[in-house]
């Protein structure tokens, strides 16, 4: 199994080789782009694009560790510290590394497209979406591979 910093040198190794990414990136003006480009039997690697406004929810990544990085624009993640989001702004070159139970949200809070790889492993098979209320996160709900993506 992969340590989630290998994850991340995974992902901006592809991150920095656009030419091998599998398709070219897209921009969808109702919700974000992503796609699959690498898959091996130790991890797998996305390609997403996030024009500005577009967002995840709170969620993690149903016990896969990963890394991202973003390859253009910029990215805000937040975590939840001490019951509140805590705010981190990621430019380009600038990665995360998480481990198994790492819950976050990403959003493109600027005025240009972005761009990041993220790599996983094992691979996504579900992610669990949060709420944040009051202080505690509770289960909204969990959304399958094959079916939700």
């Amino acid at each position: 199994m992969f340590l989630s910093s290998d994850l991340l040198s995974v992902a901006r190794r592809y991150a920095g080789d656009p030419a091998a990414w599998a398709v070219a990136p897209r921009f969808d003006p109702t919700e974000r782009w992503y796609h699959r480009i690498a898959a091996t039997p130790e991890h797998e690697v996305w390609l997403l694009t996030w024009l500005p406004g577009q967002h995840t929810d709170l969620h993690d990544h149903g016990g896969a560790s990963g890394g991202f990085t973003v390859v253009s624009g910029t990215l805000t993640e937040e975590t939840v510290h001490r019951g509140a989001l805590r705010a981190k702004p990621l430019v380009p070159g600038a990665g995360r590394r998480f481990g198994p139970h790492y819950v976050h949200r990403v959003s493109n809070l600027g005025p240009d497209p972005a761009i990041s790889v993220h790599c996983y492993a094992p691979e996504l098979r579900s992610m669990t979406r949060y709420d944040l209320t009051d202080g505690v996160l509770t289960v909204a709900d969990v959304a399958r591979a094959g079916v939700a993506w």
